[in-house]
């Protein structure tokens, strides 16, 4: 993939699968792996650092003899990731706008490419 994942942008993907439900780390590292080419040794970092900013907390529970850490969002890693979803529509609708051609009667937009 040519386009980079920023630190604020794996954030809000991080907060978005756990969302879903408290997953283990293993198993959301695989997943963005699968998506987004992204190594374990890169992910890691990242939950530590959701974790001590107040967004996820963990609970540690035993399986097949060992330990899993589980990660879940905290309210605040809620409203985190309502804020990121909020921003992620406004960044989106502008780079749409650069990228496929802009509204025209919008001051300062791009105007559409026409095809020859």
């Amino acid at each position: 993939m040519i386009f980079q994942l920023n630190a604020a942008l794996l954030d809000a993907c991080v907060l978005s699968v756990i969302s879903g439900g408290e997953t283990y780390g293993y198993a959301l590292t695989q997943k963005l792996k699968e998506i987004f080419g992204l190594s374990e040794s890169s992910l890691y970092p990242v939950l530590r650092r959701l974790q001590k900013n107040g967004s996820l907390s963990v609970r540690d529970r035993p399986f097949q003899g060992r330990n899993r850490r589980y990660y879940f969002l905290t309210p605040a890693g809620e409203q985190i990731l309502t804020a990121y979803r909020g921003e992620w529509k406004q960044f989106r609708v502008k780079v749409d706008q650069v990228l496929l051609g802009g509204i025209e009667d919008e001051p300062g937009a791009i105007p559409k490419r026409t095809e020859e």
